[in-house]
Formats: C-alpha cells, structure tokens, sequence
C-alpha cells in the first residue's frame, strides 16, 4: 500500500479511473450475462408453455377416444419440422388420469405405463393435485426443468397431464455463447475506454501534478516563473494554485523587505561613516581651496598655471562635492551647469581611457547653461563613465552622449564590455554590490544624486552592449 500511496497523481488518477472502467464493464457484462440467461429461461418455459396447452387441446379428443397412435403422433407433430438444439433435448410425455405413461416422445427411455412416480420423481407425486394451471418444476432428481399442463375435457374431468421435459444444462450452450460475444464486446469498448480514462486521468492530475511542482521549486527560481502556467479554474485544485500565488507574492514582498532592511543597515553604515570622514577631509579642502583663491588673487601665474589652478580648483570643489552627495542630506550648489562643465569631466577622464588603450567617443550636445546643480552632474557623469572604462577593459569602447531639450537633460553611457548579470542588475544601485570590482558607493552615490534631482536611471545589459541611461528634469532643478 505504501508503494501506492507514493505514486505520483498522474498515474494514480488515472489508474483509478481505468480500474472504475474496467469493474465497471465487468459488472455490466456479468449483469447483462444474468439477464440473458433469464430471458432465455422465461423464453422456454413461456413457449414450453403456450406449447403445452397446445398439445393439451388438442389431445383431449384423442384421450376422449383413447386413441393412442393418434396421441403418439400429436406429441411427435412439434417436435418433426423442429431442429434446434432446444428440440433434440425436449422429450414430452403424456399421463393419463391415474398418473402413468399414456404415451412418450421417446419410448424406449419411458415406456408406457411406467408411473409418473418413477419417471419424475418428486414432480410425478404432485401432477394429481394439478389443475386449470400450468406448472413449472426444476426437478433436481432428474436433472431437469420439466412443465406440466393438464389435460381437461369440456365437462372438467381431468384427463391426463402433458409434460414436457429438458435437462437443466440445456441452455448453457447458448448462454456460452451470448456470454463470449458479451465479452469480446466488453474487451472492445475496454480496448477503447481504458486509454481514454488514462488520457482523460493524465489530464485531471496535471493541475495538481503542476502545482505540486512549483511548490517544491519555492527559493530555487523567481516567484512569476512558479506561477506561470499554474490551473486558474475556480474549483478546489483552482483556488490552491490561487492561494499559492498569494502566499508567494506575500514571500516576495516579505525577502523585498528584508533586502530593504539590510540595504538601510548599509545605509545606516555609510551615514555613520561619512559623517566622520565628512569634517577631516571638508578642513583641509577648504584651506587648499583658501590658498589656491589668494594665489588667483596676489600672485601673477602665466595662462598655463592659471588654467590648471582653474582645473585644480574645479576638482577640489568635485571632492568637497562628492564628500556632501555620500551624505543623506546634500546641498546642492546653485551654480548652473555649462558646457565647459562637461568638457571638464571628459579631459578628466580621458587619460584613464587612453592607459587601457580605449577609444572614448564623446557626444555632447550642449551648447547653452541648464538651470542644474554643475558639481552634480560632474560626479554623475564622472562615476558612470568611469564605470564605463572598468567595465570596457582593454581595447574597448565607451560611448558618451549628452543632449538636452526644454524639459529634461538626458545622458546615455554605453560600453562594449561583458554583460551585467542578471541577478546582479536588481541590486545595481545597493551600496558595495559592485558589478566591476569596485568599491560599490560609486553607483549607490549616483543614484542618490540622481533621486534628489528628481530623474530616473537605468540600466540595460546584454551581450553586445551595457547602457546607463539618465534622465534629469529641468524644471524641476530650477
């Protein structure tokens, strides 16, 4: 029972259904066995019957004259143009009044005169209190079903008795029969119905079989991979499946907050960190910004030294910048961002290109200010490139394209580099989550950036290319 009992639902349902049909059809070929059986019994007895009362009629003249030879052949009449098996098997006889043989179909086995005590037994003693009715023995001294009719004259004296006889395996041939071709018939409609049931099982199992496997894949693949597919019907098998769904999307929504949790314990982290790093790198930012605005004041540099105190002070200004983004609350600058803001982030970053022997193609179309916070921009454009550069390697390309319109800036980095995985670009912009073997804050802190301003960040990853694309609304800048 136990090897059973761990059998999988497709095949015990419709092993179940097969077994229904198949004691089912045997049921019925067995019923319907029995009752042709006793329709062919209620057949003979009923004929046996109506011919017994035939014979009677006509025999009572012949007894009224005690014409024997007439009596012989009336019996034998019936019996000559007959050649069923039935016919073969029959034997009448005719008692007269005091109970003994008046004459026989078959002589030599009944001769005349023999008691009916003798030649029927028990039937033989009962044949004297017979009267208007037939009757029906199944005489198992004699092995037979033997049906006696009187023989009545006009005036009521009874005459005689006409018996006719078979012996009880008489009908068994022919049930033989009718039973072989009930069964070769059952067999057909089984050769039909059984894979039908099995089909027709398979089917019904499969809702159940399916969610029984999704159930044991919980944690191994994403919660809509489980639920693809799944029975959606609105019987019982329907409303697990549906109560499944549930429970997974509550399971997702609970790991979701989990992740959120942890990633606000990240968070918590980098806040504590950054605020105590925040004031021991802002003091000695602010005396080199200090020294590099009195030499622009008081000393007299040449056009060269005056470009890279420019460049110098720019990129200072991107680390005391850059030391406010990390923090949970920056400020942004006013100053608006200018072409040559960006023209600044490309030469920093093109001797990086340049070392890994990269080509860096630079798209940017701007040509006017755009009310955004320039240090910013800076740092988002900084990051993502550089991202771009490491994740480009050797021999790549790294694309950059920058436009603007009236309503939004936008900002699209590409490189031909190895795809993110899949599994890594949900937890892209978590702190330390890294897809370059960075440090991980460069993505975090752009996303931040890119929140406080507003816009909106993706990220689109195959094998041919991995894009970052930004977008950043003006209005809402200004």
């Amino acid at each position: 029972m136990r090897a059973i009992g761990d059998l999988s639902y497709r095949v015990k349902v419709p092993l179940a259904l097969s077994a229904v049909i198949v004691v089912v059809a045997a049921i019925m070929a067995t019923v319907l066995g029995a009752q042709i059986y006793r329709d062919a019994r209620n057949d003979l007895l009923a004929n046996s019957e109506s011919l017994g009362r035939t014979l009677a009629k006509a025999l009572t003249s012949v007894m009224l004259r005690d014409d024997l030879w007439r009596a012989y052949e009336t019996i034998m009449a019936p019996l000559a143009g007959d050649d069923s098996e039935e016919a073969a098997h029959k034997s009448i006889t005719v008692l007269d009044s005091e109970g003994n043989v008046y004459v026989s179909s078959h002589p030599n086995q009944i001769p005349m005169q023999a008691s009916a005590a003798r030649v029927f037994g028990a039937l033989g003693r009962d044949l004297r209190g017979l009267r208007g009715g037939a009757q029906v023995v199944e005489n198992s001294d004699r092995r037979a079903i033997q049906v006696a009719v009187p023989i009545v004259a006009d005036d009521g004296a009874r005459l005689g008795t006409v018996v006719l006889s078979y012996p009880e395996d008489i009908l068994l041939p022919r049930f033989y029969s009718t039973v072989r071709r009930v069964l070769l018939s059952t067999l057909v409609a089984l050769a039909v119905l059984v894979p039908l049931g099995w089909r027709f099982g398979r089917r019904m199992a499969a809702p159940l079989v399916k969610l029984a496997g999704a159930m044991t894949r919980v944690g191994e693949v994403p919660p809509g991979d489980l639920t693809r597919g799944l029975y959606r019907g609105g019987d019982e098998i329907g409303k697990l499946g549906a109560r499944f769904e549930g429970m997974l999307h509550e399971l997702d929504g609970k790991q979701r907050l989990e992740r959120e949790v942890v990633a606000a314990d990240r968070l918590a982290a980098i806040g504590r960190l950054t605020a105590g790093i925040a004031h021991e790198i802002n003091n000695p930012l602010a005396g080199m910004l200090t020294a590099i605005d009195t030499s622009r004041k008081h000393g007299t540099p040449d056009p060269i030294v005056a470009k890279t105190l420019s460049l110098v002070e720019r990129g200072l200004q991107q680390i005391r910048h850059t030391v406010s983004a990390l923090l949970v609350e920056a400020r942004f600058e006013p100053r608006a961002l200018t072409p040559e803001d960006v023209e600044d982030v490309r030469t920093l970053v093109e001797p990086e290109a340049m070392a890994r022997e990269q080509h860096l193609r630079w798209e940017s179309h701007l040509d006017r200010s755009l009310p955004l916070p320039s240090t910013s921009i800076r740092q988002i454009l900084m990051n993502l490139v550089l991202n771009a550069i490491q994740a480009a390697g050797t021999g790549g390309q790294v694309t950059c394209r920058i436009a603007a319109d009236t309503s939004q800036m936008s900002v699209a980095i590409c490189n031909d580099g190895r795809a993110i995985p899949a599994e890594q670009l949900g937890r892209l912009f978590e702190p330390f989550s890294s897809s370059t073997g960075g440090s991980g804050l460069g993505l975090w802190v752009t996303y931040q950036i890119v929140d406080q301003l507003h816009g909106s960040i993706r990220v689109r990853s195959d094998p041919s290319e991995t894009e970052f694309s930004v977008e950043l609304p003006l209005r809402a800048a200004a």
